[in-house]
């Protein structure tokens, strides 16, 4: 049985569910007025809303919706007073629930766009994590005793930095009890460090933060450990890769040091020309909103995040998304970005189809990332990210998440990580 890890996550919960309400509404009034427009008047001008009796309905439904929504938030600062005035309280129970922890993650993963912008309790704020706990980055340095500088101090300064996919969180890292951060740990001596962070926002946006977080990190630990190197090796599995490329970008321009101690990128099923499922997400848009009757029910379609629709040709950048319609239908107009300098790069991609199979390996991949997308292949010269052909690894007869516990996964990582160690 899992329990709220935050009393604000109850506001969370109730904001959003008042929203949702006054959403649907919206949503029912619109069909209703598509309905009336349609009714032997087709020329008549649409109105956004009904009027009359019905549209006093309406209204009357969204207001007590938000009143209810506000009396809420009274009831509930109430309640978190309460208890933090006992916070002390030993039998308090414990903060770190995994399933609760994927669940917040998947709704940021859907609409984190929609839970920052409205400030909501549940909207993810990017972090660096060990075990579900957040390691603290605002400090001039780390504490000494702290228990993270004396892993990095064992480890001679050896980061394998970890950074999770859509809809995912650090703690998804241990999968059927196999975390490719805690092997590379035991069988380099790397100190495993978790990003955690709101999946549903854009690509470009997160990649900036990361850029951010690391150059903030890089100098706490340049004033702990100044004797000591940092090597830092990223393994990103899925979206992770697309945010990594886009910290990597933003982290160029703003002249970061962060840069020259990372030594490694691995991306794992990384989409780095984007994924079908939301490219044919574009196309159900497009056909929804042809029709009159059909159109109102093309705004469930578009509850998907900035995240999301980002991943319908891998957009890195700010500039790629920025001057159009996230929901509009769009082809690939992303600007070009080639893999970091001065980074040894490498990618892996995996099909459900086993070795006897060769037709629509490329078309199937791994049930989310074809094949040459995960290879970062593209038969434009200017998007074909060019990964060595020793530095390129194709798996048979797993999916997905495969790629985050299976044992031929890990022996290439590990292949990789040891070279140059």
């Amino acid at each position: 049985m899992t329990t709220i890890k935050h009393i604000s996550d109850i506001r969370g919960i109730g904001k959003l569910a008042t929203e949702a309400v006054s959403g649907i509404t919206s949503l029912v009034e619109d069909l209703h007025q598509t309905i009336l427009s349609l009714n032997g008047i087709l020329d008549s001008p649409y109105k956004e809303h009904t009027t009359g009796i019905t549209g006093m309905v309406y209204h009357n439904i969204r207001t007590v919706t938000e009143l209810v929504g506000n009396e809420m938030d009274v009831a509930l600062n109430k309640i978190i007073a309460m208890i933090e005035s006992n916070s002390s309280n030993p039998l308090s129970p414990p903060i770190s629930i995994p399933l609760y922890e994927a669940f917040i993650s998947a709704l940021n993963g859907i609409i984190g766009d929609h839970l920052a912008a409205s400030e909501n309790p549940l909207a993810i704020n990017m972090q660096f994590r060990q075990n579900g706990v957040t390691l603290p980055i605002d400090n001039e340095s780390f504490s000494d005793g702290d228990l993270f500088l004396n892993q990095l101090i064992e480890s001679n300064g050896k980061i394998a930095l970890m950074v999770h996919g859509l809809c995912m969180n650090d703690l998804q890292w241990n999968r059927d009890g196999h975390d490719h951060g805690a092997e590379l740990s035991r069988d380099f001596g790397y100190t495993p460090l978790y990003l955690h962070y709101n999946t549903g926002l854009h690509i470009s946006e997160n990649g900036k933060a990361f850029s951010e977080l690391m150059e903030k990190f890089i100098n706490q630990i340049s004033n702990s450990i100044m004797d000591k190197p940092v090597e830092i090796v990223i393994i990103a599995h899925s979206m992770g890769g697309l945010v990594s490329r886009s910290a990597f970008h933003y982290g160029k321009l703003a002249n970061h040091t962060w840069l020259k101690y990372v030594k490694k990128l691995i991306c794992l099923g990384t989409p780095h020309h984007g994924s079908p499922l939301e490219r044919f997400g574009n196309w159900i848009d497009m056909f929804l909103s042809i029709n009159p009757y059909s159109a109102p029910f093309s705004r469930l379609g578009k509850i998907r995040s900035a995240g999301v629709t980002d991943l319908r040709y891998g957009n890195i950048l700010e500039d790629d998304w920025k001057e159009q319609g996230r929901f509009e239908y769009s082809t690939d107009s992303r600007i070009p970005v080639s893999l970091p300098e001065n980074i040894d790069c490498y990618a892996v991609a995996v099909t459900t189809i086993k070795d006897s199979c060769t037709i629509g390996k490329n078309l199937v991949g791994d049930g989310l990332v074809p094949l040459n997308s995960a290879l970062g292949s593209h038969a434009n010269p200017d998007f074909n990210l060019l990964f060595p052909d020793n530095h390129k690894w194709v798996g048979n007869n797993m999916n997905h998440m495969d790629l985050l516990n299976n044992h031929e996964v890990y022996q290439t990582i590990k292949k990789w990580v040891a070279i140059n160690d």
